[in-house]
């Protein structure tokens, strides 16, 4: 099943067409008020370390060894994305980010793995045995 989930900078103005708008930062954006936003959550556990993210915007490592170094904080806390992906099986899913370029961001990082997250979690609910009450075992 494919989800749908888009990218937006948080300066843009919010439509109903968003669905849940997830803001993905460390840090609040300048300058906005958060009822101005229309958030339905500001959502820090899956943006990049502070190191990490100053790293990449002080020029000391490649966009490669972020995107790299992003993943593996990531998987060391798996857990981080099931709020994100709770919110992308009720539907749209906005993730948020304050980043100028959001193509040069950790959103596609971040878009990507949600998405391999739900398609494994999936294809193992289609391979496990359904748990009607007619399975279980009585004793």
């Amino acid at each position: 099943m494919g989800y749908d989930i888009r990218l937006k900078r948080i300066y843009a103005d919010a439509d109903t067409e968003d669905g849940a708008r997830v803001l993905v930062d460390r840090l609040w954006p300048r300058g906005k008020r958060r009822e101005s936003l229309q958030l339905t959550d500001w959502y820090r556990d899956a943006s990049p370390s502070n190191t990490l993210r100053r790293q990449k915007h002080q020029g000391e490592i490649s966009d490669a060894v972020f995107a790299r170094r992003y993943r593996w904080e990531i998987q060391d806390a798996p857990d981080c994305l099931l709020p994100l992906m709770r919110w992308a099986r009720e539907g749209r899913l906005t993730l948020l980010s304050a980043a100028r370029d959001l193509d040069d961001s950790h959103l596609p990082i971040l878009r990507d793995m949600v998405s391999e997250a739900l398609e494994h979690e999936d294809d193992a609910s289609r391979d496990s045995p359904s748990s009607s009450p007619c399975y279980a075992s009585h004793r």
